[in-house]
């Protein structure tokens, strides 16, 4: 039976469908989306249909050459990629329960620290699942950020955990697959147990004492970043989730630490509006002095379905001439219904439109900081730019070497760099593809030949490369020698032998090599003579 046909086919059968059963084994449900990208890491996050371990498999070029798992078997995943180079792109796909999936993306990291160019899009408003939303969605893709800010209100109505999926990662999912999104809280998230949802799918920085991603903050080249909890700042949430003195007394700490060129805070409740709700005057007295003392340079908020932008502002009023103002922005008008503005304009409002829906597209380039108001068809509704003196950029100095530079194989090398200004990213890219970090790595060179490797040093958009070669030699192959006689036993140990020359005692002895030739021809020429005499007297 079991060599007959008849079982093949049955055995191919059912080989057939578990392989089918197991390739459909898992579905991403929700995602990928990309979260917390820092200049050497990233987080890959999704959903399955079923809960199992996952990986996400990544690398440059379009190679999978590394993986990431995550061992828990649930079907909310975020995995964490690790070791990534800066500013640099990779590709990715995610694998379910030992299967790959069919879902990739993109994603490219933060450039290094001191990077001078930035490019990022900021969004509130806007988790409806309608049109609007995803028109600008589109927009969005298009022009292609490195990163959104959200100012809240990212899941209407009331922040769940299926209103996160269908309002939220459905319309924004091809988007957020490429581009991470780094989030504030608004009071609709808040609705659904004070957020949780949000949290739960979410995967944001938490630096700060609590260790929560309620409030955070996180550098991205020349700018330092801070999202903050308003609700929370109002007291609109339970004591044990969040408090306005710890969120207060972080945020100071927070500002004061970074030396960043620019600083820009992002939150929901707007501190300046002539929006239907109007300005948060009780938030504007408790967090605009700690801004303004922190060197802030512009507020992103939302709340307001529109657009409007300030004068540089300080206090309760318009900073004077020559007198350092943050300008505040509110950019509420990212897909849910926009609401027209019943008040007369102020003097400190700028511009402010609430008949287009978009995005604030923002770019840094130095000393300069632009800005446009984008809607979906690429309209632009306001623009602007702020500048101030930004400390000249550094020189890169890089100086490499191999020791040793040569030798026969298999070879290990010290590659050492040094590096100048020391802060800088030093790699090392060898002939197979591989990449390694830091300023000293060690290689063993296994094949004879030249190898070329190539040592990079890069400072934000600084880059520096110098190429070393390694002269590796075959390893010659020894004569064959001779086996070594056994020793008797009793005798000491042989000594080398060396050749000597023949004494005259060997050579009148005939015990040479030459002489013992030529007397053993004599004696034989001789004894044939003999032979022949003898024979010749005994015929008759």
């Amino acid at each position: 039976m079991r060599g007959s046909p008849w079982f093949r086919v049955v055995v191919g059968v059912l080989s057939s469908a578990l392989v089918a059963g197991a390739a459909s084994a898992a579905t991403v449900t929700r995602g990928p989306y990309l979260q917390s990208v820092t200049p050497t890491s990233a987080v890959v996050a999704f959903r399955l249909d079923t809960s199992c371990p996952a990986q996400v498999r990544y690398g440059e070029g379009g190679a999978f050459s590394a993986t990431a798992s995550s061992d828990a078997s649930s079907r909310q995943h975020g995995i964490q990629l690790m070791g990534l180079q800066p500013g640099t792109e990779y590709t990715y796909e995610v694998v379910g329960c030992g299967v790959p999936l069919g879902m990739s993306g993109r994603l490219r990291t933060a450039p290094a620290p001191h990077a001078r160019d930035v490019h990022f899009g900021v969004l509130g408003d806007f988790g409806t699942g309608s049109s609007d939303q995803k028109a600008v969605a589109r927009s969005i893709q298009a022009r292609r950020p490195e990163f959104i800010v959200s100012v809240g209100d990212n899941i209407y109505d009331s922040g769940t955990d299926a209103e996160f999926e269908s309002n939220f990662l459905r319309p924004m999912g091809t988007l957020l697959s490429e581009v991470p999104l780094f989030a504030s809280l608004g009071n609709h998230e808040y609705v659904t147990n004070q957020g949780q949802p949000y949290l739960d799918n979410l995967y944001l920085p938490s630096n700060n004492p609590k260790g929560t991603e309620r409030y955070y903050s996180f550098d991205w080249g020349p700018v330092h970043f801070v999202a903050l909890d308003s609700t929370c700042l109002l007291e609109i949430t339970s004591a044990d989730r969040c408090t306005r003195t710890e969120q207060l007394d972080w945020l100071k700490q927070d500002l004061a630490a970074s030396s960043a060129a620019w600083k820009i805070a992002y939150f929901h409740y707007p501190l300046w509006s002539s929006g239907k709700y109007g300005s948060v005057e009780s938030l504007r007295k408790r967090v605009a002095p700690i801004l303004e003392a922190g060197g802030v340079d512009l507020v992103f908020t939302g709340h307001e379905h529109d657009y409007e932008r300030t004068r540089p502002m300080k206090g309760d009023a318009e900073a004077a001439a020559g007198e350092a103002g943050i300008t505040y922005l509110v950019v509420g008008s990212g897909g849910a219904s926009l609401r027209p503005f019943t008040r007369e304009q102020p003097k400190w409002s700028v511009v402010r439109d609430a008949e287009n829906n978009g995005f604030l597209e923002v770019r840094v380039q130095g000393e300069r900081l632009s800005a446009q108001m984008v809607t979906p068809s690429g309209q632009v509704i306001d623009s602007f730019s702020l500048t101030k003196p930004v400390a000249p950029e550094v020189g890169l100095e890089l100086n490499a070497q191999a020791e040793p530079s040569r030798g026969v194989a298999p070879l290990d090398v010290l590659l050492a760099a040094s590096v100048e200004p020391l802060d800088a990213q030093v790699s090392w890219r060898f002939a197979d593809g591989r990449v390694l970090s830091g300023t000293q790595v060690r290689e063993r060179f296994a094949a004879p030949g030249a190898h070329v490797v190539e040592v990079e040093a890069r400072r934000g958009e600084q880059v520096v490369t110098r190429r070393l070669t390694v002269m590796v030699a075959p390893l010659e192959e020894s004569p064959p020698t001779s086996p070594t006689p056994p020793e008797r036993p009793g005798s000491g140990p042989s000594l080398p032998s060396r050749p000597e020359e023949p004494s005259a005692a060997d050579d009148a002895a005939g015990c040479n090599v030459g002489g013992s030739s030529l007397m053993l021809g004599v004696l034989a020429g001789l004894g044939m003579l003999l032979r022949r005499r003898t024979r010749r007297q005994r015929r008759p």
